[in-house]
């Protein structure tokens, strides 16, 4: 299906007499509740239509905050949609993605897509073959100013070197654990699967793919990745979730022929949210492949499954 967006991608300008694409979400956790819904809800270029969740009941309560039907089964969520929203599990999400594929809905995918490349690859391939578009939500590539930052930084050649840390207190040592500690996939894949996308989805646009990577622990769920890129240049990124508090940031900066570049602070998660599903709308209007797409998703996980096996191979036999 085809939609008339105005030519910035913003969904504001339709032709008279067209239906508004409608937009259904999967999950109903914190990162449901906090920012999708919030940012579906407020979308000026799209009717958001409906949530399925695991927990009946937390589907009925997130669907009666905004006024939209409560689904209890996913496939009946699919034939009422266009484009679907996924707050779920990766590896709960993966398959739900390949049937909503299949019965013809756009994607607007969480990160990573499935913590297995064979998940993985059957997303970006299910997306394909029914020819829907796809986005994966990468904060740094939506949210302003880093999404532009990314751009612009892509543009200039000569990199030399990157280094990249995401130190997350969800599990800190000191301190209660935060919203998104009951995550039982988040706890056991730490931070390697749950931010190591978001440094990569920047890393690799500006110095290109990753060619080889090397993986090692440290504390606690501590994982430092040295990566080689296509460019030649060489990074490496530093990725946890059980940092003390006073040690949790966020950083990432570029060193290159041109100078030293450091990534900005961003904020309005809602926004940029909003800013991928216009993404997927724009994709889906045009038939262009989004950069950011179910394709890049299933590249990402293939790098950090190969840094898990890289993990696992070197851990102590007990």
């Amino acid at each position: 299906m085809s939609y008339d967006l105005n030519s910035s991608g913003e969904g504001s300008a339709w032709t008279p007499g067209r239906p508004r694409p409608r937009v259904g979400l999967l999950g109903t956790g914190p990162w449901a509740r906090r920012t999708h819904a919030p940012a579906l809800a407020a979308h000026a270029g799209s009717d958001f239509t409906g949530v399925w969740g695991r927990r009946p009941e937390a589907a009925a309560e997130l669907a009666g905050a905004y006024g939209v039907k409560v689904y209890e089964d996913p496939d009946e969520l699919f034939a009422d949609c266009d484009v679907v929203a996924f707050a779920l599990p990766p590896d709960v999400q993966a398959p739900l993605a390949v049937r909503a594929a299949a019965a013809g809905c756009h994607l607007l995918l969480d990160k990573p897509v499935a913590t297995t490349v064979a998940d993985a690859r059957a997303v970006a391939d299910a997306a394909t073959a029914h020819g829907v578009a796809s986005v994966v939500f990468l904060t740094l590539r939506f949210a302003e100013p880093t999404a532009g930052w990314v751009l612009d930084q892509a543009k200039r050649s000569g990199w030399f070197t990157a280094s990249a840390h995401w130190l997350g207190a969800v599990y800190p040592p000191d301190g209660e654990p935060s919203a998104y500690a009951e995550s039982p996939w988040r706890k056991a894949k730490g931070g390697l699967w749950d931010v190591g996308p978001h440094a990569l989805s920047v890393l690799i646009p500006v110095l290109g793919d990753v060619t080889a990577v090397t993986a090692g622990r440290g504390p606690s769920d501590l994982v430092q990745l040295a990566l080689r890129h296509a460019s030649g240049a060489a990074s490496t990124a530093v990725l946890s979730l059980s940092a003390p508090r006073a040690a949790a940031g966020v950083g990432l900066e570029l060193r290159g022929a041109e100078g030293v570049f450091s990534l900005p602070d961003w904020s309005d998660v809602p926004g940029a949210y909003g800013r991928a599903l216009d993404a997927v709308l724009t994709a889906a209007r045009t038939g262009v492949p989004d950069p950011r797409g179910a394709e890049f998703g299933a590249r990402l996980t293939e790098i950090l499954a190969e840094a898990e096996s890289q993990l696992e191979a070197a851990a102590p036999v007990i």
